[in-house]
């Protein structure tokens, strides 16, 4: 499969994915803490898409790479977008060059026809885009199966969000504001677009900042395990990704 380079005239409304794409934001997945984020995220995401296997999937702004070797690595085809070239850099340096194709183009009017792909996702971007309910339209309209998306939920720990911002912010350094939803909201939204009640997938009940402070994925493994078993991360956990089905 070839790279697919698409130069769209700029600026497009929605832009959150090239700061999602740059190496900076990269390092909030770095060292062993940060594998282990990205190890939870695959494992989630790949059991949603076991009664899809070789899927094609549109991964949008997805420059991120945290998904494309996992995904193309268990035959899936995969089309990743971005709004800008600049998007492509971590793609073209992680992964083969003939494994997945890269598009840049508008988030929210994407070149793309009705039920042109298998599965259309989007990871790290909801939270940071304005018009969301608008990328949530295009990526039902585009998926032939299910789409499948992470978001942060206002039913877990961020319900201090307004508190602990400036907190995270001076742990973190690169946090970047972001919005929280309700799962009720999202239900709401996808039905709208005749999209099925989702499958909600909680990640950790221990905020990651915590996890980050630790530094040690043994250690966070321990307290997420007990979380799970206890069904906390079922009921509080955050970030959460869902899939949800187009109606038949």
């Amino acid at each position: 499969m070839s790279n697919n380079i698409h130069q769209a005239p700029p600026p497009f409304s929605e832009t959150a994915d090239i700061e999602t794409a740059s190496d900076d934001y990269a390092t909030r997945f770095s060292g062993a803490i940060g594998n282990y984020f990205l190890e939870v995220q695959a494992q989630i995401t790949l059991d949603l898409l076991k009664d899809l296997p070789h899927a094609s999937i549109l991964d949008i702004g997805g420059g991120h790479a945290q998904l494309t070797m996992p995904l193309t690595n268990t035959g899936h085809e995969v089309t990743v977008t971005g709004s800008a070239d600049i998007c492509r850099a971590r793609l073209d340096r992680s992964c083969d060059k003939d494994s997945f194709q890269y598009i840049t183009c508008d988030t929210l009017n994407l070149p793309f026809e009705d039920k042109q792909f298998d599965v259309v996702m989007a990871f790290r971007l909801l939270p940071h885009t304005k018009q969301w309910q608008r990328l949530i339209q295009e990526m039902c309209r585009i998926a032939r199966r299910a789409i499948i998306l992470d978001y942060p939920d206002k039913r877990s720990a961020n319900i201090l969000y307004d508190l602990l911002f400036d907190f995270k912010k001076n742990m973190e350094g690169n946090t970047r504001t972001y919005t929280l939803f309700s799962r009720q909201e999202l239900r709401d939204e996808l039905k709208i677009n005749h999209f099925n009640t989702p499958v909600f997938r909680p990640e950790f009940f221990v905020p990651m900042v915590v996890h980050r402070k630790l530094k040690n994925p043994a250690i966070s493994k321990i307290l997420e395990s007990i979380s799970q078993y206890s069904g906390l991360t079922k009921m509080l956990g955050s970030p959460i990704i869902l899939r949800s089905d187009r109606k038949q």
